[in-house]
């Protein structure tokens, strides 16, 4: 019988059990008058890719529709079972599932993991760990800028670090003031996922309701979030957003929101770009940064890239901003190979999700070997090879695994006061989908306060030994074994909090 919603009932005084434990248990009442044999438990893991001919779709969201009802039919690519299945119904589930033999995964455990969270919402405080409550950013709560979200942008960039920084202080409240300030004359957003009862969204409608011009960039084919997609496209259509889905072939992944404000004669664009999505839910539990900002280079590129988007424009030269698919793998390969011609006097640090590119690694390899210091954070996927003699001995890779998703890119290219020093936030992981198969935006941070302030939590998430594993030459990840039991994570809600009393006692 497949596995699919464990969950967790009474069965006595201190014992619990699972609900298929009590279905297996019960299996001659659901099946009168048959005799039972035996019952296994299993877990089929299906294809979720959608196979979309985006070009030759007359209505792309009638036929993603179409094509998420055929998804729970999508071929199957593994089995988890659990031990002790016999011989004779494996062969057969083998057989139906038209799986490789070696695609069957056998367990102890549970198989549905995931279903343990139903004991966290258990009112149990004593048993979990202390929770955090994001802070408002010090910024927005400097005497005049208290409310008024585009003030404090215009006395400087904002450079946001979340979930120490509030997401639902700064950037919901940054599209919610957008919708209700009568200088604002419109808005466009990129939506590549985001809650389900998204302020967001809703300040989208409230801006349409009132007269102003929305545009919405809906990635409809945003992997598992597409039914909710093709739900708020709808509902923005209905009140007269001006929803579109991107480019042919591309996903739009860049996180980007341009305001259109008129201010003494002229129109001013605010911008926010993050390596976020725009998700309150998440923001909470991911950390990531952003940028507010309304520097005129920054936020006119921005306004081509939405016009490109939107269908209106051809892709544009940007001044500031790195594109993908167009400019991100040479102007990243530029830049390594910049410092790779210092030598020993170069630095390099980057934090992504994922390093897959050849082409980028084969470039850190370069640098490497010029004597350049490599060091890079990688999330999940890494197939650069540390530590190698002639080849990578400078590049060492570390990977934090904490309370929060670790889900920010930075990339820092030389050393802070050299005329060649640069240092980027965005969306862009370097792997090839990234590169070439989707729409990404790095943007530089450029005041020097704000370079700083980045730099450091790279340098406090590099110091970190509780939750940081290391890449071997042999690519196999080890713990770091603590010498000081720092913890990066920890010490940022100790840096937010000592900025809120700071600003408690003014």
């Amino acid at each position: 019988m497949p596995n699919s919603l464990p969950r967790f009932l009474p069965a006595g005084e201190g014992r619990w059990c699972l609900l298929e434990d009590l279905m297996i248990a019960h299996l001659g009442r659901l099946f009168p008058g048959m005799t039972i044999g035996r019952a296994d438990l299993f877990r089929v893991t299906r294809n979720a890719d959608l196979t979309l001919e985006e070009d030759e779709a007359d209505d792309l969201l009638v036929a993603l529709e179409v094509e998420l009802r055929r998804q729970r039919f999508g071929q199957a690519l593994r089995v988890e079972i659990q031990r002790g299945m016999s011989e004779e119904f494996l062969k057969l589930l083998v057989d139906q599932l038209e799986l490789d033999p070696a695609n069957v995964y056998v367990t102890d455990t549970m198989l549905g993991l995931s279903d343990l969270w139903t004991l966290y919402e258990f009112d149990r405080p004593d048993l979990k760990g202390e929770s955090w409550s994001p802070l408002t950013p010090k910024r927005l709560l400097d005497g005049d800028h208290v409310g008024d979200v585009f003030a404090a942008i215009r006395d400087g960039d904002i450079l946001l670090h979340h979930p120490y920084d509030s997401f639902s202080d700064s950037v919901e409240p940054f599209t919610a003031q957008a919708a209700s300030d009568p200088k604002v004359v419109g808005i466009k957003q990129a939506l590549y996922r985001t809650s389900g009862d998204s302020p967001i969204v809703a300040s989208l409608i409230h801006a349409s309701e009132k007269g102003k011009q929305v545009v919405a960039l809906v990635e409809l084919k945003a992997r598992f979030d597409e039914a909710a997609n093709i739900e708020w496209a709808k509902a923005l259509e209905d009140v007269g957003v001006h929803v579109v889905y991107g480019i042919v072939g591309l996903k739009t992944h860049s996180k980007i929101t341009l305001v259109l404000r008129s201010e003494g004669g002229t129109t001013v664009r605010y911008v926010h770009i993050g390596t976020g999505n725009y998700n309150g839910q998440t923001a909470r539990v991911y950390e990531d940064f952003g940028l507010l900002t309304r520097d005129p280079a920054i936020t006119r590129d921005v306004g081509e890239l939405f016009n490109y988007l939107t269908g209106f424009s051809r892709i544009g030269n940007y001044e500031k901003l790195i594109v993908s698919p167009l400019t991100t793998r040479p102007r990243v390969v530029e830049l390594i190979n910049a410092q790779r011609d210092r030598g020993p006097s170069g630095r390099i640090a980057m934090k992504v999700n994922g390093l897959t590119d050849p082409t980028v690694i084969d470039a850190l390899y370069e640098a490497s070997i010029a004597g350049v210091e490599v060091r890079l954070v990688v999330r999940t996927l890494c197939s650069l090879r540390p530590g190698v003699a002639g080849l990578s001995e400078n590049i060492k890779v570390h990977s934090l695994v904490g309370e929060f998703l670790e889900h920010s890119r930075i990339f820092a290219f030389g050393r802070q006061g050299d005329p060649d020093f640069s240092i980027y936030i965005g969306s862009a992981d370097l792997m090839e989908r990234n590169l070439d198969r989707r729409v990404e935006v790095l943007v530089p941070i450029e005041e020097v306060a704000l370079q700083s302030e980045l730099l450091e939590a790279f340098e406090v998430t590099w110091r970190d030994d509780l939750f940081t594993w290391v890449l071997g030459t042999d690519r196999r990840w080890r713990r770091l074994q603590p010498v000081n039991n720092f913890s990066a994570q920890a010490e940022f809600k100790r840096r937010a909090m000592d900025r809120s009393r700071s600003l408690s006692q003014v």
